[in-house]
């Protein structure tokens, strides 16, 4: 590897050739600011808030895109870099809403932290005339309030990144703006409900639509009978809200802090995780023997499954039937639970934590109300739950762990690896080669299909069939998979796709990872390393020898793919129209 010999702040250093500036300053442990810069997302030095000083430059240069080159003198924090930081702040916030107090990301602004670091204050210098500014909330999951954005670009680079490119910058000069074309409503386009955008949003421009005064109100109604369900990828994330290290696994603390917030019931979507595979390698395993259509694609994500129905409308019976997991819990919960428990389920009310702000659509969609009633009322973010936890004054850094609730609350090693992507095609391989066989797999792990790459494939042996699997994250990547589906070309039997870069543990509703985190550190792996060591420390590994899955199936539904079974746990699809939601 090639190295340049280079100064930062008069300190000689050695750094290796192809870094921007920005990069390089990492290596002297200095942090450059940034408010559009996200690396392999957003690199277009637009904000100019990484400005710095190379001796024999004319100008001030973006540090985020700037080349160096050996022999380059940088100066990060002189009088000079420090006034134009300063002053761009003070243009950015001389058209900003500074009602910061009722801000949800009040405390976690990137544009916050930056004026305080550099002292600017409420009353500008620049202050004078704003635009009219854009607010729309016509979609199920987020609310989008131009009167906060910064246009960094941020949001449409995520947009991009996801080959959906339903916003845009409309207009040019003052009057520019961050919104969908024609100034119309995004919910008129092929937005996915994904998040993306939200999740690298640095200031409060865009959020998650709050449902958790519902919560709070079904939880005060003594009429009401109030459950709840936490995705895998929750426990994964959610510490990073109280100060813990990414990658930690707060399972036990979250179901304690749930307890004291009031709920009924506190239970474990990986209970309808595994529901899911039993499902779902059932109607594998007939599509392949029985000459059904191949190849079967997962249907976990409900932005993925929006995706398809946008763009793929012609090739929707690739899908699996399945419900989530999310839609199979809770179809669970009100119609075996609710005739175990001799409770009316028009009195419960289910409530999901997810990663998720696609969930929030997916729990209106048509063919999701097997009891008559909607499978789940309520779906939160993992931001949600956070704001409820801190809101009802609830120390959760000192609660000791709690278990889920029985039988509800009981998933395998399987189902926690949902969370990441290739999880989900990992876990049915684990049920469908043994099903295949009959045999006991001693090696459940199939490395293959893990990691964060944007497609993976593999060939598995089962007995004498030979299935060849794909995933795929991150719905560019998707589409990668899907014109070889469309185009006939596809030697795939199973493939798995998730919208969201990574998987649900990088999904639109988990905690916000500043920029200063995204652009340095692998955050992606190290939430879902935390699923996996909690998989490998699950003594059943297999969503088939759950003991609570067996009951269900012995006392309810009686096998998997039954007529009961198709009725609660399966579900359709719809062709959607690109510009018409």
């Amino acid at each position: 590897m090639e190295m340049l010999n280079i100064k930062i702040n008069g300190m000689p250093l050695s750094v290796p050739s192809g870094l921007t500036i920005l990069e390089a300053a990492r290596y002297a442990g200095i942090e450059i600011p940034t408010l559009c810069y996200l690396k392999e997302i957003n690199e277009i030095g637009a904000c100019r808030i990484c400005m710095v000083e190379v001796k024999g430059a004319r100008s001030l240069v973006s540090a985020c895109v700037y080349p160096v080159n050996e022999g380059m003198e940088i100066f990060t924090n002189s009088n000079k870099v420090r006034a134009s930081r300063k002053m761009t702040l003070e243009l950015i916030l001389s058209t900003h809403n500074r009602k910061c107090l009722s801000c949800v990301r009040s405390g976690n602004c990137e544009l916050q932290k930056l004026c305080k670091e550099y002292g600017v204050d409420d009353e500008g210098r620049f202050d004078g005339v704003t635009p009219n500014y854009n607010y729309d909330d016509s979609m199920a999951h987020m609310v989008r309030d131009n009167s906060k954005c910064i246009l960094c670009r941020r949001c449409v680079a995520a947009c991009n990144n996801q080959a959906i490119s339903v916003i845009g910058a409309n207009s040019r000069g003052f009057d520019t703006s961050i919104t969908s074309p024609f100034e119309r409503n995004i919910s008129e386009f092929s937005c996915i409900s994904c998040g993306q955008c939200i999740a690298c949003c640095p200031t409060g421009a865009l959020r998650e639509k709050d449902d958790t005064d519902k919560v709070l109100a079904a939880i005060g109604d003594p009429d009401k009978y109030v459950v709840v369900q936490t995705a895998p990828a929750v426990r994964a994330a959610l510490g990073e809200e109280f100060g813990l290290p990414i990658g930690t696994n707060v399972e036990g603390k979250m179901a304690a802090a749930l307890r004291r917030l009031g709920f009924d019931k506190v239970f474990d979507t990986n209970f309808g995780a595994d529901l899911t595979i039993m499902e779902e390698s059932h109607e594998l395993i007939e599509r392949i023997t029985n000459g059904g259509v191949l190849p079967m694609i997962t249907s976990c994500s409900p932005g993925w499954i929006k995706y398809c129905e946008f763009y793929y409308p012609d090739q929707l019976e690739h899908l699996s039937s399945c419900k989530s997991p999310q839609q199979m819990f809770g179809a669970t919960v009100k119609t075996w639970y609710a005739q175990k428990m001799g409770i009316d389920p028009a009195k419960i009310v289910s409530v999901s934590v997810m990663p998720c702000t696609a969930k929030k659509f997916e729990i209106g969609r048509d063919d999701q109300n097997a009891s008559g009633y909607s499978d789940v009322d309520i779906s939160i973010t993992t931001r949600e739950l956070a704001r409820m936890i801190k809101g009802a004054g609830i120390n959760f850094n000192l609660l000791n762990d709690e278990a889920f609730d029985s039988p509800l609350g009981e998933g395998s090693g399987a189902a926690v690896i949902f969370g990441a992507t290739g999880g989900v095609m990992e876990a049915a391989l684990r049920t469908a080669v043994e099903t295949i066989t009959g045999q006991t797999l001693d090696d459940v792990e199939f490395a293959e299909v893990r990691g964060m790459d944007g497609v993976k494939e593999a060939v598995y042996s089962a007995g004498d069939l030979q299935i060849k699997v794909a995933v795929a994250s991150g719905t560019k990547n998707a589409k990668k998979l899907m014109e070889q589906v469309k185009n006939g070309t596809s030697e795939y039997q199973f493939i798995e796709i998730m919208a969201c870069p990574g998987g649900c543990i990088n999904g639109g509703g988990q905690p916000i990872v500043p920029a200063s985190v995204r652009n340095f550190e692998d955050y992606r792996s190290k939430r879902a390393s935390a699923l996996y060591n909690s998989d490998r420390e699950n003594p059943n590994r297999k969503s088939h020898n759950n003991e609570s899955i067996k009951r269900i199936y012995d006392e309810f539904f009686g096998e998997p793919g039954s007529h009961k079974a198709h009725e609660i746990l399966h579900t359709s699809y719809v062709k959607r129209e690109l510009y018409n939601n």
